[in-house]
């Protein structure tokens, strides 16, 4: 939101600026009863351990780990374009790709700054095994491929092409990191909303539970404002809370999803979706701690991201549109 630099942190204005769509918003809302109820069936359910999502775990060394957690997470994006990806067998797109880097990096280490800087849309389609005579896939690719050079760029210039000087400057602050990560333009996911200026950064966020997951309390896992993270604003999640009853969307806006219509990136709908549903994750974690089930919203991120990999959740449409952000 417009407001004076570094009179807020940052996640609170990302909460602040979500409270302020779900106040204006205009073709979603949280329906109060629902996001009762479905706190209620929380706060009485056993929570899974472990998360569904294997694809992204990698095991090796340290810095290989690190460095496949930040590149990973430099491309997880393109669900709007994961419908024309070339899936493999029982794989959503964000585990194909995820599946492919990780093969990647067994086999070849980590790439240096200096090959990321060279990355091209054809070896990014070679490496994610994507046919790019395809329009639409060379479209991803080109964009993947661009979200590698960056970071190569970003790597050479502030961290001498060391990925542990990403984690060591953000001297355990995830809010550092994400403000860090989103000097790169693909990072920069931040929304014109009315007169407003609406910070999400779900990639430059889930980068800090990511490292935490793979790490721990160790050094390059360790941010002492973890807990301050906010939902990672996808279109799954928000489309999970709909499923359960949270979300309500319009009409209209109901029908194009499941017309399978893309949203245009920016627009009022597709920043409601996203913005309502950050602010609907921060009521139920107020919601959970009333009930003596305290947690945090990266928490319930990924218990509803895995919520997510369902049947009956995926064979309904959610929304989708194409950037760099999800």
């Amino acid at each position: 939101m417009n407001g004076t630099p570094g009179t807020i942190g940052l996640f609170e204005e990302i909460r602040m600026g979500a409270a302020e769509v779900t106040r204006r918003a205009r073709f979603v809302w949280i329906d109060e009863a629902g996001l009762d109820s479905f706190a209620r069936k929380l706060a009485e359910a056993e929570w899974p351990v472990v998360d569904q999502n294997p694809a992204d775990h990698f095991e090796g060394d340290a810095r290989t780990t690190l460095a496949f957690t930040l590149l990973l997470d430099a491309i997880n994006f393109g669900s709007g374009w994961f419908p024309v990806l070339e899936k493999r067998s029982g794989m959503s797109g964000y585990q194909t790709v995820a599946t492919a880097c990780r093969e990647r990096f067994r086999v070849n280490g980590s790439p240096s700054g200096a090959e990321l800087r060279e990355v091209t849309p054809g070896w990014m389609a070679e490496m994610l095994g994507q046919d790019s005579s395809n329009p639409e896939v060379a479209e991803l690719m080109t964009l993947f491929a661009e979200a590698w050079r960056d970071f190569g760029d970003w790597l050479g210039a502030l961290h001498g092409d060391l990925f542990e000087s990403v984690v060591l400057k953000a001297r355990y602050s995830a809010e550092r990191l994400v403000n860090s990560l989103a000097e790169m333009p693909l990072y920069r996911d931040v929304s014109r909303y009315e007169e407003l200026e609406i910070p999400l950064y779900k990639r430059a966020q889930i980068t800090a539970a990511d490292l935490h997951r793979a790490f721990g309390d160790e050094s390059l896992g360790r941010f002492d404002d973890l807990d301050r993270l906010t939902l990672f604003a996808d279109n799954l999640v928000p489309h999970v809370l709909r499923c359960r009853g949270v979300l309500r969307y319009d009409g209209e806006l109901a029908l194009r999803i499941a017309r399978g219509e893309r949203l245009r990136v920016g627009s009022i709908e597709e920043v409601e979706i996203r913005a309502v549903a950050l602010d609907a994750v921060e009521h139920l974690v107020a919601a959970l701690a009333s009930r003596g089930r305290p947690t945090s919203a990266y928490a319930l991120d990924q218990l509803l991201w895995d919520a997510g990999q369902a049947p009956e959740i995926k064979a309904t449409p959610r929304h989708r549109a194409r950037c760099s952000f999800y």
